[in-house]
């Protein structure tokens, strides 16, 4: 694994139910952290560069033969580029399959909570959230895709019915993703739409941005699956015959 360069462009702290874009330069990691556990953070991802192009749920999970997201995984386009790879992990699982919560859902578990009574601690949900980040982005309803929930372990079980692992995240849990492509991050830090806590509580998650070196050919990433070495050659071979 190549590592990223010890000092940090970028670190910030995203409120629980708060939302944040950014666009990662190809080569750049984001590291994700729980610093006080429990957290989820909803991500989607966007080739910048072309934004029709985006995270597809359906082909990550099935290249890789997987229904969890871990170190050695990568986040594929719906063009079968790799958006960003998943270099480190201290969990072992996130959660790729549940989706996130609407405004309908969180007023049935948690109760109206509306910005009128509570200011800025009143209840969001991640669709609502998802959509004014990707406004700022020229983007809306139509291109609103499967995310990812990091932090948050959901299983399938033999009915084909999802359950929640409650206390997954302990405190100080984090992910590294590395971009392999320039990539525009949309991420709330909502609860999970499974979660069973009864009480509103969001958590935050730290973000902290470093730049990176391209990866080596023994990668944990590109090595992990055969079909991941010929994800990274189209990622590759798309940056290569691109005017400079």
């Amino acid at each position: 694994m190549n590592p990223p360069s010890s000092t940090p462009l970028l670190t910030t702290t995203i409120r629980g139910g708060g939302y944040w874009s950014m666009i990662l330069p190809r080569h750049t990691t984001l590291r994700l952290t729980d610093p006080r556990g429990g957290a989820n953070a909803a991500v989607l991802f966007y080739n910048a560069d072309q934004l029709t192009e985006r995270y597809n749920m359906p082909d990550t999970l099935k290249a890789q033969h997987t229904a969890k997201l871990t170190a050695g995984h990568v986040l594929y386009s719906d063009r079968g580029r790799i958006l960003c790879s998943i270099t480190e992990d201290s969990l072992g699982w996130h959660d790729p399959i549940a989706g996130h919560s609407h405004a309908e859902t969180v007023r049935a578990k948690y109760g109206d909570g509306s910005y009128q009574e509570l200011r800025n601690d009143w209840f969001r949900n991640s669709h609502d959230l998802f959509l004014v980040e990707l406004g700022k982005h020229d983007l809306g309803l139509r291109d609103l895709v499967p995310n990812a929930n990091f932090f948050s372990k959901t299983v399938v079980q033999p009915d084909g019915s999802l359950t929640y692992t409650p206390g997954h995240s302990p405190p100080g849990s984090t992910v590294v993703l590395r971009m392999e492509m320039n990539v525009l991050v949309v991420l709330n830090t909502c609860q999970h739409p499974l979660d069973p806590n009864p009480a509103y509580a969001p958590q935050p998650v730290e973000l902290t941005i470093h730049r990176s070196t391209p990866p080596a050919a023994d990668d944990l990433c590109r090595q992990s699956c055969p079909e991941n070495g010929r994800g990274f050659t189209n990622t590759e071979s798309y940056f290569s015959l691109r005017p400079s």
